[in-house]
């Protein structure tokens, strides 16, 4: 057993990219959670494979720690606005957070999202502002711009008199004393002990009263390919042991299943440790309830008790999942059929609380709402990784009526571009029915901040590194729903579409060069209807890529390998489910990213409509 008074649970919480899961590295390393014989991998706790491609965090992850004769559990969430249902449903496991800020950023869009999550639960965040080492670091504007934000969300007295501790994760130094934490950098004796002391000081220890009855609610999923789905949460009272009877509450029906405790886990750094029991204050996984979900209540079975749902924001965006009707249908994909996608469509519920699934009037097809692009684009990677084939429509925006006025979301929007691009910058956002409400620039850059509908930055991010030429920084979060904010004029220029099914040659990619960019190369399988370039007009072109040259005894087969062709414009997924228009479809299976129209033959359908 654990004294719960020897127990601290935290939470990092910061902004993309602000060092959250750098700095738990650094803790790690210092309290001998990297063994001599372990290789010490950068950003350790990351570990789904498209986090360390694309360098975030994407789900939320515990790890535990021993300093002196605490025991500190640690959560580490991500920063992207997208993932926020991640932040919100393990903020109820803890009692306080640390609130990563950049020291030359200071707080941004998600920075305000995640401290207002922490606001809501009543915990103190204890201030760190990190990479204090960077050249063009101002902290103290930071600490000012924080406090500033603390006012503006209603922190209470006590939450506003927050602790700052000086860090650099990336070289393992934190102290409460900026000067101390500079002269570390270039010290033999570097420690982050300064921040665990501040946590163990500021953070309460964990409520609950061992001897009550057993109360514990999940906050997380986990799997064992031996014991099934268990679940992750923290105990809030009372003790369990292994072989114990429970009941397990669901959080939505409040149906009670009575269950038995096959296996209790806790965590010790990197690794899970079985243990025998475990009481309140403690994080632990719980195995043998293979009907629980995020949310549901386990307590004793002599009683009852079940604790509030985990509440979520609602989702943003809308999409259709749909099976693949595309003259390669089934070609490349292990799971094509509408039971399996809602099959794996209903497995991500269980883990994905911001996302909601709805079927539609057709059988085939599935309503997918989520936070934003990159929410519902990694869902659809994953799929798209295990072997699964669909077809996507353009993601909408959900609105909603309020007081009988149809109102829509809205973002706030931060921008930090070279003086240059300002101004084209500027005019892109106006016309996406953005409304600016800062501007300041120094030191031949620009920070813009806008409120803006959500639909006016569908696509947008793209658009962003082009004007900028990917020195630009763009950041931005859910804020409300508001009235509104009136139509959008077409951004896109028309398309390319191919108009015969083949395989694409030299010889026409080279004589349609000036009616567009293209998105393929040669020699590659395309079909009627599909999109195979971006038109130069506004409208689009209809063009066959499959015709050859014809060859005669003036023309030799390898004259086509003296073609000079332009280097095709791949699209990624995420580019992809944005760029497309809403008469278009993007085709996804684990080999190839398609763009189509959803009516692929204009010329049958004009036919059927006027015979009809």
């Amino acid at each position: 057993m654990l004294e719960p008074n020897k127990i601290r649970n935290i939470a990092i919480i910061a902004h993309v990219d602000h060092g959250k899961t750098t700095l738990l590295d650094a803790i790690l390393d210092q309290t001998g959670c990297f063994s001599a014989h372990k290789e010490k991998n950068i950003c350790v706790m990351d570990s789904n494979p498209l986090e360390k491609e694309r360098g975030i965090t994407i789900l939320s992850k515990n790890t535990s720690v021993k300093y002196k004769d605490y025991t500190i559990n640690v959560v580490d969430t991500p920063g992207h606005a997208d993932f926020g249902g991640e932040v919100e449903r393990v903020l109820g496991m803890v009692q306080g957070c640390l609130l990563l800020v950049d020291a030359f950023e200071g707080p941004m869009p998600q920075t305000r999202f995640v401290l207002r999550k922490a606001f809501e639960q009543g915990l103190k965040p204890i201030l760190v502002i990190n990479k204090v080492d960077k050249v063009n670091a101002n902290i103290p504007k930071v600490i000012d711009d924080v406090l500033e934000l603390f006012i503006d969300l209603g922190a209470n007295d006590d939450q506003i008199e927050f602790p700052i501790i000086y860090a650099s994760g990336s070289n393992g130094v934190a102290d409460l004393d900026l000067e101390k934490a500079i002269a570390q950098l270039n010290s033999t004796n570097k420690n982050v002990n300064a921040l665990l002391d501040t946590v163990i000081d500021q953070v309460p220890a964990p409520t609950g009263d061992v001897s009550a009855p057993f109360v514990f609610q999940a906050a997380s999923l986990d799997a064992s390919e031996y014991l099934g789905r268990m679940l992750v949460g923290r105990i809030h009272a009372g003790l369990i042991k292994v072989n114990d009877q429970v009941n397990l509450i669901c959080a939505e029906t409040a149906t009670v299943i009575k269950k038995k405790i096959a296996r209790i886990y806790g965590f010790q750094g990197l690794e899970k440790i079985e243990l025998q029991e475990a009481n309140a204050g403690m994080i632990v996984i719980l195995a043998g309830l293979q009907e629980g979900n995020i949310g549901d209540t386990v307590c004793d079975s002599s009683s009852n008790i079940q604790l509030p749902a985990i509440k979520v924001d609602e989702p943003t965006l809308e999409m259709v999942f749909s099976v693949n009707d595309s003259p390669f249908a089934g070609l490349e994909g292990k799971y094509v059929t509408s039971r399996q996608i809602r099959e794996r469509l209903n497995k991500e519920l269980e883990t994905n609380v911001a996302l909601r699934v709805e079927e539609t009037d057709r059988t085939d097809s599935f309503k997918v709402s989520g936070r934003g692009e990159l929410h519902l684009g990694i869902l659809l990677e994953n799929m798209r990784r295990e072997g699964y084939e669909l077809q996507v429509s353009k993601p909408q925006v959900i609105s909603k009526m309020i007081d009988g006025v149809k109102c829509e979301p809205f973002e706030d929007l931060v921008i930090d571009v070279d003086d240059e691009f300002a101004g084209s910058c500027i005019e892109v956002l106006n016309k996406r029915r953005g409304d600016m409400t800062y501007m300041h620039s120094s030191l031949g850059r620009t920070i813009i901040k806008y409120i803006i509908p959500t639909r006016g930055l569908i696509g947008f991010s793209t658009e962003f590194v082009r004007m900028t030429k990917g020195t630009g920084m763009l950041n931005h979060s859910y804020l409300d729903y508001r009235p509104y904010a009136g139509d959008i004029t077409k951004l896109r220029p028309g398309v390319l579409v191919n108009l015969e099914e083949g395989v694409s040659t030299t010889y026409s990619l080279e004589q349609f060069a000036d009616r567009g960019i293209f998105f393929i190369e040669p020699a590659v399988k395309i079909y009627k209807g599909m999109i195979v370039g971006e038109s130069n007009r506004p409208q689009d072109i209809e063009l066959n890529l499959t015709k050859a040259k014809q060859l005669t005894n003036m023309r030799a087969a390898g004259a086509d390998g003296l073609a000079q062709i332009k280097v095709p414009r791949k699209i990624p997924l995420e580019e992809a489910l944005v760029y497309i228009n809403d008469e278009e479809l993007v085709e996804i299976t684990p080999e190839n990213i398609r763009l189509r129209k959803k009516v692929l033959d204009k010329k049958t359908q004009r036919k059927e409509v006027f015979s009809s």
